[in-house]
This record gives C-alpha cells, sequence and structure tokens, in this order.
C-alpha cells in the first residue's frame, strides 16, 4: 500500500513539482490549496505529466475548524510536507502581521492535528533568509542564524523553532526543514512552472515575463554591491532538483533513518550567481537580448548567500543536478508555453 502524503500548498510552484516527484515515487498525494498564489489548471499539469490527478481539498489552512475537519477525514496520512506560506519579502515589510498570521497558524495548527492524530513525519519549507546576512559563506546548517532581514524570513526562523520545541516534546514526532536557495526553472515538459499572481516578485519570472513583452523591462535593484559585477548573489537551484529532495526527506522520515527527531538540510548547488550571469545565462539559451534598468537596492536585500549542500548530499543521498542554463531554458519554454495558451 503506498504512503499517503498531505502537501499544503501543493498546487504552487514548489509544492506542484514536488507533487508530481512524489507520485511518480509511487505516494498518494494530497493537496490542500487555496490558490490565494496559484492556479487550479496546474493540477491539470500535474496530471499529464504523471497521469494521475492529486486529491484536492480546497481551503485556507488559517481557517482551523476546516483544518480538524480535514484530518478527521483523513486519518491514514503517513506524513507532511507543509509549503503553504506568503512569500514575497517587500510585502511582508510593508504588511508584517498578514504574514505572520498567515506563516504561522497554520503551521501550529498543523501541529496539533498530528499529535493528536499520531502522524509522525513533516518536511518544513524553510529558506535561506534564516540565516540573515551571513559573516561567512558558504553558509553551512551550522552558521549562526542573524537578525532576520524581513518579516517574511522571520516566520520561517519562528517557524523553525516551533518544530523543533514540538519534535522535542512529542515522542512520536520526526521533523526536517529544508532551507532552499533560490529556487528557479520549470519542468521539462513545460506543462507546469512559476505563475505568480499579478507582479513578480521573484527574478526569474520577472526576467522571462520581460523577455515575452508582458513586462516593458526588468529592474535590477542595485549594482554597488560589495560583489563582483555589483549585483546581488544567489545560490540558485532547479526547481525539479528541489523536488526530488523532498522525495528524499520523506522517504529518510519513513524509513526512520532520521538521525535526530529534528534535522536541517540546505538545499542549493552550492555555488553563487549574481543577477547579471543570471541575465546572460538567459539571453544565451534563449538567443533574445533582455531589456534591463538599473534601479536603487530593495529593502530586505542582501548582498551575497549561497550554500554549503554537503550534508544533504551525504545524508539525503541528493545532489543538485541540473546547470543555470538549464534552469533558465526551461523558465523560458514555460513561458513561452503560457503565452500560446
Amino acid at each position: 500500500m503506498s504512503h499517503k502524503i498531505l502537501v499544503t500548498g501543493g498546487a504552487g510552484y514548489i509544492g506542484s513539482h514536488t507533487t508530481v516527484e512524489l507520485q511518480n515515487a509511487g505516494f498518494e498525494v494530497i493537496i490542500i490549496d487555496n490558490f490565494s498564489n496559484s492556479n487550479p489548471s496546474v493540477l491539470d499539469g500535474i496530471e499529464k505529466i504523471t497521469g494521475i490527478r492529486p486529491l484536492l481539498e480546497n481551503f485556507d489552512l488559517c481557517d482551523g475548524g476546516k483544518l480538524n475537519k480535514f484530518f478527521e477525514q483523513h486519518a491514514d496520512i503517513s506524513g507532511i510536507i507543509h509549503f503553504a506560506a506568503l512569500k514575497a519579502v517587500e510585502e511582508s515589510i510593508n504588511n508584517p502581521l498578514k504574514y505572520y498570521r498567515n506563516n504561522l497558524a497554520p503551521l501550529i495548527g498543523l501541529l496539533e492535528n498530528m499529535k493528536q492524530r499520531h502522524i509522525s513525519n513533516i518536511v518544513f519549507s524553510s529558506s535561506a533568509c534564516v540565516y540573515g546576512e551571513p559573516a561567512k559563506l558558504p553558509v553551512t546548517e551550522n552558521s549562526p542564524i542573524q537578525k532576520a532581514a524581513s518579516p517574511y524570513g522571520e516566520t520561517k526562523q519562528i517557524g523553525e523553532n516551533i518544530i523543533s520545541a514540538a519534535a522535542e516534546s512529542d515522542p512520536g514526532l520526526k521533523a526536517v526543514s529544508l532551507r532552499y536557495f533560490n529556487v528557479i526553472g520549470a519542468h521539462d515538459s513545460a506543462l507546469i512552472g512559476e505563475l505568480p499572481e499579478g507582479i513578480p516578485a521573484n527574478l526569474v519570472p520577472f526576467l522571462t515575463q520581460a523577455a515575452a513583452g508582458i513586462r516593458d523591462e526588468l529592474k535590477i535593484f542595485g549594482n554597488d554591491y560589495s560583489t563582483p559585477d555589483g549585483t546581488c548573489v544567489r545560490d540558485y537551484i532547479h526547481v525539479v532538483d528541489l523536488a526530488k529532495a523532498h522525495v528524499a526527506t520523506i522517504n529518510r522520515l519513513l524509513q526512520n533513518k532520521n538521525k535526530k527527531k529534528y534535522e536541517v538540510f540546505n538545499l542549493g548547488s552550492g555555488k553563487g550567481n549574481s543577477v547579471m550571469e543570471v541575465v546572460k545565462s538567459f539571453e544565451k539559451v534563449s538567443d533574445k537580448k533582455l531589456n534591463y534598468k538599473i534601479v536603487d537596492r530593495r529593502p530586505g536585500d542582501i548582498a551575497e548567500i549561497y550554500a554549503s549542500a554537503d550534508k544533504a548530499n551525504t545524508e539525503l543521498g541528493w545532489k543538485a543536478e541540473k546547470t543555470l542554463d538549464d534552469a533558465m531554458k526551461s523558465a523560458w519554454n514555460w513561458q513561452k508555453n503560457l503565452v500560446i495558451k
């Protein structure tokens, strides 16, 4: 019998790609999503890729009554991968209370239901932003947790603390936080990809929309950072590589291979690329010249961060395999497919 995995935010960007990889690995997936930053058509893409349409429950995780009722009806869940959260750094600075409520209350509700119904395994979608502005690179899992640069980052720090404390107090709970670096790209089928509502907050969808003529130009926020070309440096990881890491992680928990009740892993490529390097990669694989403009720095942005993913490589048996060019090519194919539609 296959294990049933709850994927919160499973219609979102990373959630949909992880659902594909879970189903391809033989798991039964049930999704909770309220489509606040995703589209129901994503389920069509998942079904076309895998031949299986995941079960969907459409409601807001902040609704505790509906969440409790969900668990009454689905008591046979083997594990949870928790993606559902708001994630725009600048919006979190402008509206912090919205972020604290939406990113923390559902997590507490999930953990309470897990304890009540003896569900043992949870994987938490965390972020490299928990490290703040790092004093030393590359960042390892033992790097100091600095003051977060935004309320969004702080919700990830607090979320990790909540899960760690819950695992410590509950003998039946095992948990892993996966700290993502910058996730880009799309599925090779071009059937699912990053589809933000409104103006994209992330670099790559803004870039591809600018190339497709949807945006007038790409804004690059600052070129006076202390980096080789003056633009921010990030660790870019292909979303399919990231999705496969979640399958490895849930298997680790289900097979009781975890070494501690609460574990943390960085998920990144292990190298940094600047914004200008991303632009040049896109121009190379697409054979299109981008219209971009340097503008003022954006609040909450740090100059440079990239990962050491050695722990994930060793413990999870996982490694990022796709290149920056692979990611940009897949993102552009996804954007062109959207334009065609």
